[in-house]
């Protein structure tokens, strides 16, 4: 039988950027397999925003490195990583940031998507699952925080999700949240992962959206560390993203 008599969408083709596998799809494009996979596939599949960031910490965590080629579906998030397939002579349609692929899964899933919502700081997870909600229909499997400490407290956390029901796991837990996605993902037994960085906290109301012409040109991240101090470590992750990019192609 075929993934079109399924009813699970094909995947799109792909572009190597620095050894990882982007897709070489729209934010459409991305939002219709996150629905096709989250309403048919039989086994959990993993969505990764791929940054400048993510790339960096990767090239120096093998564990990371492996959740990221085991990826079903990688985007490029960051205007860094269309930069690097352009240097690298491959070519990418569009960025997928994942704070408007995020909201646009909600959108086109409605009221047909559960949704279970895991991150962020105690409260938001909670506020943004309710917003989803109002704003889109989308039912609510459960939400819990991401700031679950003690080692028992993950097999309990995943337990709870396996038993929610839900299509799509969001989880907003920074670093190491792919990481989390893949390390237990057949236990998680829910058909759409994806790795959702700050976005539970925009949805929730936490933290403001930048200004739109921040978006077009792909430069949230560079607003948001010029105003925060607290994001100033994030500057030498991204000059050795430079460095990555330029050596390769040297």
């Amino acid at each position: 039988m075929s993934r079109a008599e399924t009813g699970q969408p094909n995947d799109p083709p792909t572009a190597e950027v620095l050894g990882y596998r982007v897709a070489r799809c729209t934010l459409e494009g991305a939002a219709a397999w996150a629905l096709g996979t989250a309403h048919h596939s039989p086994i959990p599949k993993l969505l990764v925003t791929l940054n400048p960031e993510t790339v960096v910490q990767a090239e120096a965590d093998p564990e990371l490195k492996s959740a990221l080629h085991h990826a079903d579906l990688s985007v490029a998030d960051g205007v860094g990583i269309t930069w690097a397939a352009g240097r690298s002579k491959q070519t990418l349609p569009e960025r997928v940031p994942g704070v408007e692929l995020m909201t646009r899964i909600l959108e086109r899933g409605g009221p047909e998507l559960r949704g279970y919502f895991l991150g962020a700081k105690p409260g938001v997870a909670e506020r943004a699952a309710k917003e989803a909600h109002k704003r889109y229909g989308t039912v609510v499997a459960g939400v819990q925080h991401g700031y679950f400490r003690r080692p028992d407290d993950v097999p309990v956390i995943v337990e709870t999700i396996a038993q929610s029901g839900a299509h799509l796991l969001l989880a907003g837990l920074g670093e190491g949240q792919e990481l989390f996605l893949h390390t237990h993902r057949a236990a998680l037994r829910v058909p759409l992962l994806m790795g959702v960085g700050g976005a539970l906290d925009v949805l929730s109301g936490e933290v403001k959206r930048t200004p739109a012409w921040t978006h077009k040109l792909g430069l949230e991240w560079a607003y948001r560390v010029g105003l925060d101090r607290r994001r100033w470590h994030r500057v030498p992750r991204l000059v050795r993203f430079v460095g990555l990019v330029v050596t390769k192609r040297a």
